[in-house]
């Protein structure tokens, strides 16, 4: 069911009907006012989402008034309030382990603790002797 209704969600148009009724219950006909679409387009667009269990409707007279429907909306927040908690974990444990490697160890020795012994300068560095 859920992966039903994100690919209902995939189509733009089909989002964009899904987010107008989201914010408050509309027609078809107000739903095609604000879209570039026909309201016959927008008919079949509400009737994906009503058949993805999106929106439901109810009748007011001769008005049909779309409405997201609130428990299919909490399940697609849940699915992916979960995928954002499954990343957040492997970034934590990503930063916990280039923590580890970055961190000097007390068994070998680190950057500072090597002694650079220089050899003879280059010929064009040293200093011309005076005879």
């Amino acid at each position: 069911a859920q992966a039903r209704r994100f690919a209902a969600l995939g189509d733009p148009t089909r989002l964009s009907v899904f987010r107008l009724v989201a914010r408050q219950p509309m027609s078809v006909a107000e739903v095609a006012q604000q879209l570039p679409v026909s309201r016959p387009a927008v008919s079949q667009h509400l009737r994906v989402l009503a058949d993805a269990g999106l929106v439901s409707h109810e009748v007011q007279g001769t008005r049909h008034l779309y409405r997201p429907e609130a428990a299919a909306v909490a399940g697609l927040r849940a699915a992916l309030d979960s995928l954002w908690d499954v990343a957040l974990a492997r970034f934590a444990a990503e930063a916990e382990r280039a923590a580890r490697v970055a961190a000097p160890s007390s068994r070998r020795p680190g950057p500072a603790t090597v002694t650079h012994r220089p050899g003879p300068a280059p010929a064009r560095l040293r200093r011309k002797e005076t005879r």
